[in-house]
């Protein structure tokens, strides 16, 4: 009754509507050339790393140049994209799935000047503010989570271990070598807000000892219901606990054996911190991927079971990381995943080639019914 007085009529949403709430259509921000031929699009090419033309059935073409961009930016850097897009392509610009940030232009006379201004622009250290590549068999940017910036359960940082690691492999995004695209992510914690379970190569955060348990102050602080409820291995149970004084005070036990390290209860109650300098630090992941080409779709591996953390530039994990990578290179097949090189040279194989250890903390011994008999992949049969 209140939208009915208040003129909002159910027939006609939109109506005499006066606020921004919600997005806007996706297709009011289309370049004119894309939206006049929607659905007429007949191939696309590579031209170069970074460079890509789709052609049209009606003749009509659109040039693309990737540039790989920052997870988190600034005013003024987004400032600068937009005079990009103002100066090149009609204002327009578009940011794909993994932080790349691509702007195109509708004719190739456009292109060589859009691409001289990208590539003149670097920061003051000499780095390149929009470096062209990210496309083909070669390395994307680095899909991340928040890290020390702005989440309050990381095991590591996000954006300094995938600055470091794109230093590393800087070469491989701006080239097209490898056998076939290779999807590199970070998650700073087992949460994994971050798609690392099924990457080629994952970067994981991870947290190896349970909460600290501020006894004094968590009855103060927390609601100790919700800090139960939050553990998704009940590992939580109320306590009564008598502190140094005497006093005996209402708070929490955890039950360490049971304990996935996951900080659930610290987002319901700052009492129970996680972070920890020698507890927390960096699993590295492999195998993983989304594609239904060629293979299903794999999940991700644990192949590194812990790297302490080395800040700023993490040199053990880079060099890991490039390993890995350069024995893919060298060893796959064309168009083959790392996780289908590895299957078919047996993991074995892998550890070896890569120069990584193995141990028994990286044997998949998970098995129960439904392993065997629920459907294990995403990919369609008809």
């Amino acid at each position: 009754m209140a939208f009915i007085s208040s003129g909002y009529n159910p027939d006609k949403p939109m109506e005499n509507r006066i606020t921004d709430i919600g997005p806007r259509k996706y297709d009011e921000f289309y370049p004119p050339v894309i939206a006049k031929n929607k659905g007429k699009w007949l191939y696309h090419e590579i031209l170069a790393p970074g460079v890509l033309v789709h052609v049209s059935e009606t003749g009509d073409e659109v040039y693309t140049v990737r540039v790989g961009g920052c997870r988190l930016m600034s005013v003024t850097h987004i400032r600068e994209i937009c005079e990009i897009a103002d100066k090149h392509c009609d204002g327009h610009v578009r940011f794909t799935t993994r932080n790349n940030i691509e702007f195109m232009v509708d004719s190739k006379d456009k292109l060589q000047p859009l691409k001289d201004d990208l590539t003149g622009r670097k920061f003051p250290g000499g780095s390149f503010k929009f470096p062209i590549g990210g496309t083909g068999a070669g390395i994307t940017n680095i899909v991340h989570t928040q890290g020390w910036i702005h989440c309050h359960t990381p095991a590591t940082d996000a954006s300094g271990t995938v600055k470091a690691t794109l230093d590393v492999l800087f070469d491989d995004f701006q080239d097209m070598r490898l056998p076939a695209h290779l999807r590199v992510s970070m998650a700073c914690c087992l949460n994994m807000c971050g798609a690392v379970h099924c990457s080629d190569i994952a970067i994981l955060g991870y947290h190896r000892k349970p909460p600290m348990l501020d006894h004094e102050y968590l009855d103060k602080l927390c609601e100790i219901p919700l800090a139960i409820a939050a553990c998704p291995t009940a590992a939580i149970k109320p306590a009564k606990v008598e502190l140094a004084d005497g006093k005996i005070v209402n708070s929490v036990a955890v039950k360490n054996e049971r304990c996935m390290f996951c900080g659930n209860c610290y987002t319901m109650c700052p009492s129970m911190p996680l972070a920890d300098d020698l507890g927390d630090g960096i699993v590295l992941m492999a195998g993983g991927k989304v594609s239904n080409r060629i293979s299903n779709p794999k999940f991700s591996k644990v192949v590194v079971a812990f790297i302490p953390n080395e800040m700023p530039r993490w040199p053990t994990m880079t060099a890991t990381i490039k390993r890995i990578v350069e024995a893919y290179a060298k060893d796959a097949n064309k168009y083959e995943r790392l996780g289908e090189w590895a299957e078919r040279i047996g993991w074995e194989k892998f550890f070896e080639k890569c120069e990584l250890d193995f141990t028994h903390h990286l044997i998949d011994d998970f098995r129960d019914s439904a392993y065997y008999t629920w459907r294990q992949t995403s990919n369609f049969k008809f």
